[in-house]
């Protein structure tokens, strides 16, 4: 029987086995963090306190958002919209897309949790 694709963890990428962590329980804020062992949860936890809930992004995801400017670029070309981005810094125009990335699945996990009946408001999530 073939073994479907498992996260890896979100510290040193290596299967996670169950460790969750996410900053505050606010579930709809903030992401969830799945880790290997209780050394990278506490690890873990440790950096997304101190990043407002948030651990650095990996290399995969880094690349896919530099990857991503040319869309963005191509739609604001085609909306006549460019000309008040062309001189901002490509950290800024991350910071564009990454709220967009964050925004998008905000509302996804949100409405997932609608259709299972859970509370938006309950910040402890069993």
């Amino acid at each position: 029987m073939a073994l479907g694709w498992v996260e890896p963890c979100a510290l040193c990428g290596r299967q996670q086995r169950g460790f969750l962590y996410c900053h505050l329980l606010l579930k709809d804020r903030y992401p969830d963090y799945r880790f290997c062992s209780r050394a990278c949860l506490d690890a873990g936890a440790a950096l997304a306190k101190g990043n407002n809930g948030v651990i650095d992004k990996t290399e995969m995801e880094t690349q896919a958002i530099k990857e991503a400017r040319r869309f963005l670029a191509e739609v604001l070309t085609e909306m006549n919209l460019m000309a008040p981005f062309h001189d901002r810094s490509a950290a800024e125009i991350d910071r564009i897309i990454e709220a967009c990335i964050d925004g998008f699945q905000d509302a996804m996990r949100r409405q997932a949790d609608a259709v299972r009946n859970v509370p938006f408001d309950d910040i402890i999530p069993f």
